[in-house]
């Protein structure tokens, strides 16, 4: 290994651990007893080892609130997935007048912040009587999202019209081509598009916060940040919260990270 290599390895060891710590020090200190972590140092490690932070968020309804998230996320990836799809689709393939003109002005709303839709979107939650409902949760991000129709139009361009055309002198209609060829060649990019909606709607915060009160809807974000006020700032509970959180999107990463880094090779070949 040369001197250079040595040099990238090194200042890659070393962002990555810049990266990691506070998610380290996070799992450490879910495991440290507020006595220890009030009279000690924060870098300490446990002693003992405890689970009452753990039994604390059970005791606290915090399970509930991950199973609202759980279900809001994946009620949210599966229309998204399903309309983004078929409307990318759309916009790659089908012919149809406007077409492009209609793509670009979809896609110009993605310069459209989205703390400007927040008080629309709650006004019309409210007029329909859905407010503090878990259709309020989903309403607005499950019918497919400029990014995600942009991404797959741009993969589905990239498909050989020999392909498709094989398939429809095989006597395959539009549907079958869309379910039987593209969706299958565009398994990378659909699993990256999956794992990129994931994480964004298991960490939304702002929609959740404006449009539910009370316990009954309540999500991982808004659940953790009441924790602060709550328990007086029981760093210990909060941290354990914040595990309970990122767990499971790094065992999503973890299982599928092979996938990203095919979807980066497949999207950068034309």
């Amino acid at each position: 290994m040369t001197s250079r290599n040595t040099l990238v390895y090194g200042l890659l060891a070393t962002a990555a651990l810049i990266t990691l710590a506070p998610f380290g020090l996070g799992l450490v200190t879910s495991f440290t007893s507020p006595r220890q972590f009030a009279t000690g140092s924060a870098l300490s490690w446990p002693s003992p080892a405890v689970l009452t932070n753990y039994t604390d968020l059970a005791g606290a309804g915090f399970g509930r609130a991950l199973a609202v998230t759980a279900v809001m996320t994946a009620v949210i990836t599966l229309g998204q997935l399903t309309c983004s799809v078929l409307a990318a689709y759309a916009f790659a393939r089908l012919r149809f007048p406007g077409r492009d003109a209609l793509f670009w002005l979809y896609l110009a709303t993605l310069m459209v912040p989205a703390t400007v839709t927040v008080v629309p979107l709650y006004l019309m939650m409210a007029q329909l009587g859905l407010r503090n409902t878990f259709w309020a949760l989903v309403l607005p991000f499950v019918f497919g999202s400029p990014f995600a129709i942009f991404l797959l139009r741009e993969h589905f361009r990239t498909i050989p019209d020999a392909l498709l055309n094989a398939a429809r002198l095989d006597g395959a209609n539009t549907l079958d081509i869309l379910v039987h060829v593209v969706v299958p060649a565009s398994r990378p990019v659909l699993v990256t598009l999956t794992l990129i909606t994931v994480v964004s709607q298991w960490n939304n915060f702002m929609w959740p916060l404006v449009i539910t009160s009370g316990p009954k809807w309540r999500v991982l974000t808004v659940a953790t940040a009441g924790l602060q006020s709550q328990y007086n700032a029981q760093w210990t509970l909060v941290l354990a919260a914040t595990t309970v959180a990122v767990a499971p999107l790094l065992l999503l990463f973890v299982v599928f990270q092979r996938q990203v880094v095919r979807s980066i090779v497949v999207t950068g070949l034309k």
